[in-house]
């Protein structure tokens, strides 16, 4: 179908926006930009939010919780920010973690994960790792109930959600209840046909996708590690069941896609939902996207069930 009115709208305002080529941008200046373009945050009521230090890999690890202000001891979320591994932060994804807190019934808790290229793969699935695990241990003063907990993403933080499952799948816990995925990064390819179709002209272009990539890892070897791209694994059996969701309009369309499937053909339950009209990233622009607050209220009734 065509592009929704509403994305159309919001695409070609950013569109317009003058954008130097990626390719000259030092990742710090393309952090300086992203950070000064912000994403409305919509008013969440019946929230507590708060940033603890934690222990991480590499160094101390910032979250921050947004706890609803429901019976405790109650669920526990954690969220991965998108970014392509090399931007993006608390702040960008502030919006769509109070939703989700809302939606969910859920604490969540957001990592500040270290970034690429100054912290390269495999340390933000480390650090994420580290901080599901530090929750687990602290539920009690956290007030959360450890044997309910998920995790989720958009885009990178997608593949950094899968990524934690297969380490709590390896490493002996922490037990995960649910995957809730926004349109996440699953394959080091960029041959699939909804990358030709949306290589460009729509948020985020297949070059974007080469120059993360090419940032987040060390080597190109290390694209065909399951833990960088989930959907190369062996098998997915044994993983958390999962909520996909894909836009039409992103070249990480058919990846997000082949991953849901690939999990449903490993016994793992599924459920894989597309949204027409709109593009990656649609999941934070709930001030302009009808679809946007759709998708979001879709995870969280997901979460609620499996947290319940």
């Amino acid at each position: 179908m065509p592009l929704d009115p509403q994305a159309q709208f919001v695409l070609d305002q950013i569109n317009a926006l003058p954008m130097p080529p990626l390719a000259s941008l030092h990742p710090a200046q393309y952090r300086q930009m992203t950070a000064q373009m912000p994403v409305p945050t919509p008013e969440v009521e019946g929230l507590e939010v708060r940033d603890l230090r934690i222990p991480g890999p590499g160094g101390e690890l910032t979250l921050r919780l947004y706890r609803p202000l429901e019976a405790q001891p109650g669920p526990a979320l954690m969220f991965f920010h998108g970014g392509g591994f090399v931007i993006g932060d608390l702040e960008s994804h502030d919006g769509l973690c109070r939703m989700l807190a809302q939606q969910s019934g859920a604490l969540v808790a957001a990592v500040d994960y270290r970034l690429a290229p100054e912290a390269p793969f495999p340390a933000a699935p480390e650090d994420c790792y580290a901080a599901t695990c530090w929750v687990a241990a602290h539920a009690a003063e956290l007030g959360i109930d450890a044997t309910r907990l998920a995790v989720a993403g958009d885009s990178a933080g997608g593949n950094l959600a899968i990524a934690v499952s297969r380490l709590a799948q390896e490493r002996g816990g922490p037990a995960l209840r649910h995957q809730l995925l926004f349109y996440p990064v699953t394959d080091c390819r960029f041959d699939t046909p909804s990358y030709r179709e949306n290589a460009e002209g729509y948020l985020l272009s297949r070059d974007m996708m080469q120059w993360f990539w090419g940032h987040y890892l060390e080597s190109p070897e290390q694209g065909a590690d399951p833990l960088a791209s989930p959907l190369r694994s062996d098998s997915l059996a044994g993983l958390p069941p999962a909520t996909v969701i894909t836009a039409e309009y992103d070249p990480l369309r058919d990846e997000g896609e082949a991953f849901a499937r690939r999990m449903q053909q490993a016994g793992v339950v599924t459920r894989l939902s597309r949204y027409d009209g709109v593009f990656h990233g649609f999941a934070s622009m709930l001030l302009a996207l009808d679809a946007a607050r759709r998708a979001v209220a879709e995870g969280g009734e997901a979460l609620r069930q499996a947290l319940a």
